[in-house]
């Protein structure tokens, strides 16, 4: 288990709902699927990477919802940035988990 962290500081974390709109294999990446997530008009869409590839197909992704943390710094990946990071269940040594969300959360809704 990681340090306790306040309140205040878990406050700061902007979790929402997206759906992944595009999904593809970036050629300079073996780990990586570059998504194309809707969050919808607060947010509008955004690029992010996730290190995935290994357990996951472009196509299993799309038009699904997931959980993603859309307020961490820019991070460069290739020639792009990614835009916030993907939440997922970690199986250590047996690769991780997504979890999807149900169909009635509307995209850019605010998970805490």
């Amino acid at each position: 288990m990681k340090k306790s962290v306040s309140y205040s500081d878990f406050e700061k974390l902007d979790f929402r709902v997206g759906e992944v709109v595009e999904a593809s294999v970036p050629e300079w990446s073996n780990k990586l699927l570059r998504l194309e997530v809707d969050f919808g008009d607060e947010i509008g869409k955004r690029i992010i990477f996730s290190g995935i590839k290994k357990w996951y197909k472009p196509e299993d992704l799309v038009g699904q919802k997931y959980i993603f943390l859309v307020n961490m710094e820019p991070k460069k990946m290739g020639e792009e940035e990614s835009e916030g990071m993907m939440i997922m269940a970690d199986l250590d040594d047996d690769g991780v988990e997504l979890i999807p969300v149900g169909k009635k959360v509307g995209v850019g809704t605010v998970v805490r």
